[in-house]
């Protein structure tokens, strides 16, 4: 099992519209994020900053990502979320960041 932490910064006139779409996020958005080995997905939100933690359990992370990238739905979700994001972060969405601890 892989653990990632990423971040990401919101516009501040865009916080409530990404709180709103992630209190609704679509079922096949969902299933896809499933199908792609993620589980234990969450967001946090501190102002503007995003703060995501997930667990991958697959064995090919660079396949089931493409997988993830190239489904319809998935990409529908993402012009719902992109306007969100600050400007210098549009490309990437979420940037990995470096687990410097860990306490099994």
């Amino acid at each position: 099992m892989r653990r990632f932490g990423q971040s990401a910064v919101l516009k501040p006139e865009m916080v409530e519209e990404y709180k709103r779409l992630h209190a609704n996020v679509w079922e096949d958005v969902l299933k896809v994020i499933h199908e792609c080995n993620i589980c234990n997905y969450s967001i946090y939100l501190k102002g503007c900053v995003l703060f995501s933690y997930y667990e991958y359990s697959g064995d090919n992370y660079e396949a089931d990502m493409k997988k993830m990238s190239d489904s319809p739905v998935t990409r529908q979700w993402w012009m719902h979320t992109k306007p969100c994001f600050a400007e210098h972060l549009r490309q990437i969405y979420y940037e990995d960041m470096e687990e410097i601890f860990y306490n099994p």
